[in-house]
């Protein structure tokens, strides 16, 4: 007998690219090793638990063009290793320091945890995570789409398409480069849409995106099934909503799962309780104190107040959470399935780095949820958009609305009074670029090169990180100082390109620092319709 209907688990993977070949150890680099360590390997592994078990599962995730730039550079790749080798020298400290103590069995948790993760990079993975994901892809567990070039916040680029077609086909190229295959979907960088994006998307055979769910419930025309059915744009792509009553339990910290009093605390971290001399070596030369990844104590209540953290306590209250969401999953599903002539689909995207980075019980809780999934019901299958659009071709046809994710939902995160300064320049750049691209529709040698890093430097600028950092006022220096850099090096460029004196030394040296996407074709900006490159 046929489920009654499904849920689509969408993991979205990004991480802005960062790179500092000019300086041994670069703060910002931490956020690739954190992820590494906490997010991206721990899901594998539950991966490898669950398909080694024979249990069948079907998971949704976006890896970032920028992500995947950064999981196969040889030199993040060394200073990954390295950073893996000091905090293993940290643990076993801890694991001694904390003897007879009520932190000593997390000091062995992870001391055990990052050794396993030194031992599967290396020697299961040899560096390159990429292939590991892919494998799970190619035994049709996970379906793997992409996401534009450089997390782009496409709806404020729509004034010149161009730019948008730029950072899809890019990201396309990347995506067939890694995984042997074409993207079915696409995670719309902070889920921003406005109609005709999907106009673009469609020309890449992209067959699917995602929106907040206001995206479709506001759409064109009154969604018969609300967001959970597609719907079909009229270019064809089919828009998936966010359901808002899944996501809630997951997201927020203070009604969902992760703000439990028994999970992991996140910001008490040794690299700023413990005495400055012992903690030196492992964090910042300069002396700034950092998050090491080392825990010890419970989120407790919602005071300062914090006691230790107790491993079986956190265990339990995974497996509680993960019976509750999938009771809730089947209660909204039953009740769906009496409204509707088709299996309703309940689609529940959350960014991946929530699951092991911010929620340390983050993995533990999706395996526990999957395995009771497979064995504790008979209600909900575990299903892909790609799946969905399979079984059920037909769909109703309407426009979503603008919209996006984040505050409020229509842009405001990445375009306020703290970052708004930023678009006249980006809008310039992209003009700029154009008209390179048309001006030069198949150069070579030297002049290539520099109109392929102009290319480069102008997509760096374009992500929307550096936009959400400064509005968020966290890390706001480097998120301008980014911006500002990749500007500089595009007008330079362009200056450059146009009067016809190029420095090679300079466009070598701006090349091995910001490498990323070396199969650039500077012709993805050309104005005619832009085509998928060979």
């Amino acid at each position: 007998m046929g489920k009654k209907g499904y849920l689509a688990l969408v993991l979205h993977a990004h991480l802005p690219y960062v790179r500092h070949p000019e300086q041994e150890y670069f703060l910002e680099e931490r956020w690739l090793y954190e992820a590494i360590t906490e997010t991206y390997i721990p899901l594998l592994k539950v991966f490898e638990r669950l398909t080694g078990e024979g249990i069948p599962f079907r998971i949704t995730i976006s890896l970032s063009p920028t992500l995947l730039s950064m999981l196969v550079d040889p030199l993040l790749q060394e200073r990954y290793l390295r950073h893996l080798d000091r905090l293993i020298e940290l643990a076993d400290k801890e694991v001694g320091r904390t003897y007879h103590t009520p932190f000593h069995e997390m000091a062995l948790i992870y001391q055990e945890q990052f050794r396993d993760v030194r031992r599967l990079y290396q020697q299961e993975y040899q560096g390159n995570l990429i292939n590991a994901f892919r494998k799970f892809q190619d035994a049709g567990r996970l379906e793997i789409i992409t996401c534009a070039a450089t997390h782009g916040y496409l709806p404020l680029m729509m004034t010149q398409p161009e730019a948008v077609q730029a950072q899809i086909a890019v990201a396309v190229n990347q995506y067939k480069k890694f995984f042997g295959r074409e993207p079915t979907g696409i995670w719309l960088p902070e889920c921003g849409y406005v109609p005709g994006i999907d106009d673009i998307l469609k020309k890449f055979d992209i067959r699917y995106f995602f929106t907040d769910t206001h995206g479709v419930l506001f759409a064109s025309h009154r969604p018969r099934y609300g967001v959970f059915a597609p719907i079909y744009c009229p270019s064809g792509v089919a828009a998936f909503g966010r359901d808002p009553e899944s996501s809630k339990q997951v997201w927020s910290a203070k009604e969902g799962y992760p703000g439990d009093f028994d999970y992991r605390e996140y910001y008490r971290d040794i690299g700023f309780d413990l005495d400055f001399e012992y903690i030196k070596p492992y964090i910042h030369p300069d002396g700034i104190r950092v998050s090491t990844g080392i825990k010890y104590y419970r989120i407790t209540g919602r005071t300062n107040h914090k006691e230790p953290y107790v491993p079986a306590w956190a265990k339990e209250k995974a497996a509680v959470h993960a019976g509750n969401f999938m009771f809730n999953r089947e209660l909204q599903i039953k009740y769906l399935n009496t409204l509707m002539d088709r299996p309703p689909m309940i689609v529940a995207p959350y960014d991946a780095e929530l699951f092991g980075h911010w929620w340390y019980e983050g993995p533990q809780w999706l395996e526990y949820l999957i395995r009771k999934i497979t064995y504790d019901q008979d209600t909900i299958e575990l299903i892909t958009p790609g799946d969905y659009l399979q079984r059920f071709p037909c769909n109703q046809v309407a426009r979503p609305c603008t919209s996006s994710w984040g505050n409020k939902g229509y842009h405001e995160v990445w375009l306020c009074q703290a970052n708004d300064w930023i678009y006249r320049h980006l809008h310039m750049a992209a003009a700029r670029m154009i008209e390179l691209a048309h001006n030069h529709p198949d150069a070579g040698g030297l002049l290539r090169r520099a109109l392929n890093q102009a290319a480069r430097e102008l997509m760096l600028a374009q992500s929307s990180d550096w936009a959400f950092i400064m509005s968020t006022g966290t890390m706001v220096k480097y998120a301008v100082s980014r911006t500002k850099t990749h500007l500089l090096n595009f007008f330079r460029l362009y200056d450059e390109i146009k009067y016809r004196y190029l420095d090679e030394g300079w466009l070598k040296w701006l090349e091995e620092k910001n490498n990323l996407f070396p199969e650039m074709d500077y012709r993805v900006y050309r104005r005619e319709d832009v085509h998928k490159q060979n």
